[in-house]
């Protein structure tokens, strides 16, 4: 009996309609486009209305991943979904999305990686095709971290944008790959990426909220630091699990924190073409878990793979988390 491959057969995401421009947040802290693009090479962001919320960005990006895939709702076995920006503490939002979606054959649990989220979701799924134990796995990375973003802090308030990603795995079908993936966390770095507030720790209250508790904080120029030295390890040990050398990378999506790190990274696959580099921060910001999926979509949809191209993701967030995989196309 051959062994059962897991693969992408299917991706999907969404975006909402409304954008913040940097001429926008001008308005809005003391900023200026220069100063942003600069620092970050954002220009532009999605930002999801009031009442639209991370289950329902979620779902619509899910129901396209499904339509790609040619599946329906009830062949789903398993819904994973990334997110730090969950629509409640309790219940988790993968069982929001299997009511949204009709998948009542479906079970669903939430993980919490921040920005290395989906490639989190990745290896589990892999994991659960190739061990049998499921036949269709739907991943979803979705976040809103509008809701959680403080703009009155230009340091942070500038790279968020909100958005959703998904992708179908399979054993079955013709797609992508999984070929490896290596993760990692630091738990000792936590506090240099964090949203103190809203857990057991420090519960809501009127001090909570006064003091800005439940806003992300970021401790920016260790963050640099780290996410480029974590991002370039992991897609070292990567490839070297496979025996592949930078040369053999066709693409390189890495998180979209922002430009300056992607340059920084690029400048460690010296035989990569920077055209071979996919970007999307500049229109949709950080989008924490769902940015490499979010990518990921993008580049299979406007780009034409020939079959054998391997596709290195690579991402990095607060935990301290990171990882990276190698995806072949067939």
């Amino acid at each position: 009996m051959s062994k059962v491959k897991a693969k992408i057969i299917g991706t999907g995401s969404y975006l909402p309609e409304k954008v913040l421009t940097n001429q926008d947040l001008e308005k809005i802290v003391d900023t200026s486009d220069e100063w942003i693009l600069s620092r970050t090479g954002m220009k532009e962001r999605r930002i999801a209305r009031d009442d639209e919320y991370t289950s329902e960005m979620g779902t619509a990006a899910a129901r396209a991943a499904l339509a790609d895939a040619k599946l329906t709702a009830d062949q789903v076995d398993f819904i994973l979904v990334a997110t730090l920006t969950p629509d409640y503490p309790c219940p988790s939002t993968a069982c929001l999305i299997q009511e949204a979606l009709g998948a009542k054959k479906a079970s669903g649990a939430d993980v919490q990686a921040a920005c290395t989220g989906f490639l989190f979701l990745l290896l589990m799924a892999k994991s659960l095709i190739e061990s049998g134990v499921y036949k269709n796995i739907l991943i979803i990375a979705s976040e809103k971290l509008s809701s959680i973003t403080n703009y009155k802090d230009r340091s942070t308030c500038i790279l968020f944008g909100d958005g959703a990603a998904a992708c179908v795995i399979s054993g079955e079908g013709k797609g992508l790959s999984i070929e490896n993936i290596q993760l990692g966390a630091d738990g000792e770095q936590a506090e240099l990426i964090m949203m103190p507030g809203g857990g057991s720790r420090q519960p809501a209250s009127q001090e909570s909220v006064a003091n800005s508790q439940h806003y992300i904080q970021m401790a920016g120029n260790e963050v640099f630091k780290h996410a480029v030295r974590r991002m370039e390890a992991a897609c070292k040990d990567c490839l070297d699990a496979m025996g592949l050398t930078e040369k053999e990378i066709s693409w390189l999506i890495p998180h979209q924190a922002n430009l300056r790190i992607i340059d920084a990274i690029a400048k460690r696959f010296e035989h990569l073409p920077p055209e071979r580099i996919f970007k999307t921060g500049q229109k949709y910001g950080n989008t924490s878990a769902s940015s490499v999926g979010i990518a990921l979509d993008e580049l299979l949809k406007c780009a034409s793979l020939k079959a054998g191209e391997q596709i290195l993701l690579t991402a990095f967030g607060a935990g301290l988390t990171w990882g990276a995989a190698v995806l072949r196309t067939e």
